[in-house]
Protein backbone atom coordinates (compact mmCIF):
# COMPACT_ATOMS: atom_id res chain seq x y z
CA UNK A 1 0.00 0.00 0.00
CA UNK A 2 1.42 3.35 -1.02
CA UNK A 3 1.44 6.51 1.07
CA UNK A 4 -0.84 8.31 -1.39
CA UNK A 5 -3.47 5.59 -0.96
CA UNK A 6 -3.16 5.72 2.81
CA UNK A 7 -3.62 9.51 2.91
CA UNK A 8 -7.02 9.16 1.22
CA UNK A 9 -8.38 6.93 4.01
CA UNK A 10 -10.32 8.59 6.84
CA UNK A 11 -8.84 8.61 10.34
CA UNK A 12 -11.37 6.15 11.77
CA UNK A 13 -10.92 3.70 8.89
CA UNK A 14 -7.17 4.07 9.19
CA UNK A 15 -7.24 3.11 12.87
CA UNK A 16 -9.36 0.05 12.09
CA UNK A 17 -7.04 -0.92 9.26
CA UNK A 18 -4.00 -0.63 11.54
CA UNK A 19 -5.60 -2.96 14.09
CA UNK A 20 -6.43 -5.59 11.47
CA UNK A 21 -2.95 -5.37 9.96
CA UNK A 22 -1.36 -5.76 13.40
CA UNK A 23 -3.47 -8.85 14.04
CA UNK A 24 -2.51 -10.26 10.66
CA UNK A 25 1.18 -9.58 11.37
CA UNK A 26 0.98 -11.39 14.70
CA UNK A 27 -0.71 -14.32 13.00
CA UNK A 28 1.99 -14.43 10.31
CA UNK A 29 4.76 -14.37 12.91
CA UNK A 30 3.23 -17.32 14.76
CA UNK A 31 2.79 -19.26 11.52
CA UNK A 32 6.39 -18.53 10.58
CA UNK A 33 7.65 -19.70 13.97
CA UNK A 34 5.78 -23.00 13.68
CA UNK A 35 6.61 -23.71 10.07
CA UNK A 36 8.36 -21.45 7.57
CA UNK A 37 6.06 -19.23 5.52
CA UNK A 38 6.40 -19.63 1.75
CA UNK A 39 7.23 -15.97 1.25
CA UNK A 40 8.78 -14.43 4.38
CA UNK A 41 8.98 -11.02 2.71
CA UNK A 42 5.23 -10.72 3.40
CA UNK A 43 6.09 -10.15 7.06
CA UNK A 44 8.45 -7.31 6.15
CA UNK A 45 5.91 -5.75 3.77
CA UNK A 46 3.15 -5.95 6.38
CA UNK A 47 5.35 -4.35 9.05
CA UNK A 48 6.26 -1.48 6.74
CA UNK A 49 2.64 -0.92 5.73
CA UNK A 50 1.72 -0.62 9.41
CA UNK A 51 4.51 1.92 9.91
CA UNK A 52 3.30 3.95 6.93
CA UNK A 53 -0.25 3.95 8.26
CA UNK A 54 0.87 5.00 11.73
CA UNK A 55 2.93 7.83 10.25
CA UNK A 56 -0.01 9.16 8.24
CA UNK A 57 -2.30 8.81 11.26
CA UNK A 58 0.11 10.86 13.40
CA UNK A 59 0.30 13.50 10.68
CA UNK A 60 -3.49 13.73 10.52
CA UNK A 61 -3.77 13.98 14.31
CA UNK A 62 -1.15 16.73 14.44
CA UNK A 63 -3.23 18.96 12.17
Amino acid sequence: MKSAEIKDISTKDLQERIETEKAQLAKLKVQHAVSPVENPSIIKKNRRDIARMLTVLRQKNAK
